[in-house]
């Protein structure tokens, strides 16, 4: 159909994916607009970026950008909706590309629509807590996953006109890939049995910059893997600094390069815990019923926590320590509200009601 609107999502980082994936997914059954992918380049390792692409629902970046940092992926935006003129940009969660996304389409003048819209952790020294801030406060159409989110939003004076609660869009994408993720059964390739280890991910920059911390973390790991094997796909900047540090040389902890979606998944499943610094993996947990610890002080994602299987531990390493002793009476959550792997087609609606309203008052 000639003149269909073009809506351009950003993506950059492994979580961008799975957010936008399912609204991507319904908008192009629907074939009310046109659409474009643009791949700022923030994570360049194929297995964080390639493999998505082959399992979820979207096609090949349109556009490639080669960014390495907040200013190169603004530039390319800025050229590229420059070049393309769409009608809406899309972006999801809170890394760099999310928010070059919003400000280089602010200074074009489009409008913006945010995925996952209205988290807030309060802790001003996380760069995703100013970005997904500066991002909501730039968007046209902000698309939450829980009703706290709203109530955040609401707080910071946004127009509740431009909020929509749909859901969880990371969780359509979780529901569409477990059946293949179970089948999958990754844990025999660590010759481990389902509900008998523990699955880490941790990658934040405090690791890093904070001294003996990350040695301190690994030797907890260390110990918890006495009571249950700890498997442990490392994050490429993670796994440099535990094999720089000498940390993987006197460790019984299995220590893996980053693994496809499918496959990290399918470890999830199979979990008797999962060790986390993540905001989105107590998501996955929580919706498939795993328990979490998450070494943090605060979560963005409160509703893991007083609904889900999420436990904050606070960001001493040592208390990884009580992971096996708190498996003896493991916290059982419920699923969220709209956590119902439809909220990529509510996502869909908000978005073809927010360009036909442009539309009509254009």
């Amino acid at each position: 159909m000639a003149n269909q609107p073009l809506v351009v999502h950003v993506v950059g980082a492994r979580p961008n994916y799975m957010k936008v994936a399912p609204v991507y997914g319904a908008l192009e059954k629907r074939g009310n607009v046109e659409q474009r992918l643009i791949h700022t380049g923030q994570h360049y390792d194929a297995l964080m970026k390639d493999v998505f692409f082959a399992e979820l629902p979207l096609p090949r970046p349109h556009v490639e950008l080669d960014a390495q940092t907040t200013d190169d992926a603004l530039i390319g935006l800025e050229r590229a909706f420059g070049e393309l003129e769409p009608d809406l940009v899309v972006v999801a969660g809170d890394v760099t590309s999310t928010l070059a996304g919003a400000v280089a389409a602010a200074k074009r003048n489009l409008m913006l629509c945010h995925i996952e819209s209205g988290l807030r952790s309060n802790n001003w020294r996380m760069p995703e807590e100013r970005n997904r801030v500066i991002t909501d406060h730039l968007s046209q159409l902000l698309l939450t996953h829980s009703r706290e989110a709203d109530a955040n939003l609401a707080a910071e004076g946004v127009d509740e006109d431009l909020i929509e609660f749909v859901g969880n869009t990371m969780i359509d994408t979780l529901r569409a890939n477990e059946k293949a993720a179970r089948a999958l059964a990754a844990w025999k390739t660590f010759g481990v049995e389902p509900k008998g280890y523990i699955l880490v991910t941790l990658h934040r920059q405090r690791l890093f910059e904070e001294a003996d911390l990350l040695r301190r973390t690994v030797a907890a790991l260390d110990e918890v893997s006495k009571s249950l094997p700890v498997i442990f796909p490392a994050h490429p900047r993670t796994q440099k600094a535990i094999e720089e540090g000498g940390l993987a040389d006197h460790t019984t902890i299995t220590l893996t390069p980053s693994i496809p979606y499918r496959q990290f998944l399918s470890l999830e499943i199979g979990a008797a815990a999962v060790i986390t610094d993540s905001g989105g993996v107590p998501e996955e947990t929580t919706a498939l019923g795993v328990p979490c610890f998450t070494l943090r002080d605060e979560t963005e994602r409160p509703v893991t926590v007083e609904v889900g299987t999420n436990t904050v531990l606070g960001q001493d390493p040592d208390e990884l320590r009580t992971v096996p002793s708190r498996l003896a009476n493991p916290k059982r959550g419920e699923i969220p509200e709209l956590w119902d792997g439809r909220a990529g087609e509510r996502a869909a609606d908000a978005v073809e009601r927010l360009l036909l309203r442009a539309e009509v008052t254009a």
